[in-house]
């Protein structure tokens, strides 16, 4: 009997056991799924693909284009800006055609209503017994004669009147309709501007950031920097001009073409595009337009210091070319690093 027990009870044993470890054991295709989620997440090492950063060239081009649609648009704009003007001066004159038209309307009303009751106070049976007691019935009757071909005349003129007001009324709504049509367009374009201008602040910003970061590393020595410069003016070409001479070194008093000093650079570069600038920053100074920090282009002329004892081309985004001093080569500077005294446009 009690092994009878000791056998109910290693059976009911084996049970439970056989039942818990059914329970726990996970379904085949859990398995296989997790023994595929880690071969393809654990045993291959996971790596985010970003998108491959543009370049400065690409960066440029962005810009230019972008530039380029602006002017585009600004066009399109000012051409805009002449269509109102035209379509509000023919919706003045129609206004005023038609407040004309509508005062000789009334006067030639007047005058008709005024015939009519005189024509018609003189009509009737008192016409015709003046008539037949007319000490002259051909003078009566030329009398009469010119009673009818006045109303006749007033007539035309109120009809013509009328279709002159009609036409001045169509005259009126078209150009009111035309203006409308401008003002509508004018405001689409200046939506489009104002996204572009948001576009090109954001993709100059990553172009300079990256002409910042280049002309940053390697703080030890001198780098070139392939910087693109916006613009097609005299002005940008000076830079450009300037830009390819980098890493020359400064010579006191050099004006090129293997080393310079800082005003040497500039005439030497505004040189290349036909313009004649004096070797001495006091001159260069008063030999274009002052400008404000913020009204900066590239090719401006950037000066420094109370007796404007340094000169650099502007390029952009805060930064100049500049050949800096005795012992250092022509390079890529934020003006920040200078106390500035102002800006000069030679040239657009």
């Amino acid at each position: 009997m009690k092994r009878t027990r000791n056998r109910g009870r290693e059976s009911a044993g084996r049970n439970a056991r056989h039942r818990e470890h059914r329970v726990r054991r996970p379904p085949h295709k859990v398995v296989i799924a997790g023994l595929a989620f880690a071969a393809l997440f654990l045993g291959t090492p996971f790596t985010a693909t970003a998108e491959p950063k543009p370049s400065l060239q690409e960066l440029a081009k962005q810009a230019e284009k972008l530039h380029t649609e602006i002017e585009t648009l600004s066009e399109q704009y000012n051409g805009g800006r002449v269509k109102l003007k035209q379509a509000q001066r023919a919706a003045e004159s129609a206004k005023k055609a038609l407040a004309v038209s509508e005062s000789q309307l009334a006067e030639r009303r007047t005058k008709a209503t005024l015939l009519a009751q005189s024509t018609y106070m003189a009509g009737g049976l008192a016409s015709a017994l003046a008539f037949t007691q007319s000490s002259n019935p051909d003078t009566f009757l030329d009398q009469a004669t010119t009673n009818y071909a006045l109303q006749q005349q007033q007539s035309e003129e109120v009809a013509q009147v009328s279709k002159a007001i009609e036409t001045a009324q169509r005259a009126q709504a078209s150009a009111k309709a035309r203006t409308d049509e401008v003002k509508d367009l004018l405001a689409d374009l200046g939506d489009r501007r104002t996204k572009i201008e948001r576009l090109v602040k954001r993709v100059e910003s990553d172009l300079f950031t990256e002409v910042r970061s280049q002309a940053g590393r390697n703080r030890g020595s001198r780098v070139r920097v392939n910087v693109p410069i916006m613009g097609s003016g005299k002005a940008a070409e000076a830079a450009r001009w300037a830009l390819t001479q980098q890493l020359k070194p400064y010579v006191w008093g050099a004006e090129g073409p293997n080393s310079f000093d800082c005003s040497g650079l500039v005439m030497w570069a505004y040189q290349k595009v036909g313009i004649s600038l004096p070797h001495y920053t006091g001159d260069q100074w008063t030999a274009g337009t002052h400008v404000s920090r913020s009204e900066l282009r590239p090719g401006d002329l950037v000066f420094f210091y109370g007796d404007l004892h340094h000169v650099g081309i502007y390029i952009g985004a805060g930064l100049m070319v500049h050949a800096p001093q005795t012992g250092d080569v022509i390079h890529i500077a934020p003006i920040d690093n200078r106390p500035f005294a102002g800006g000069v446009r030679i040239a657009d």
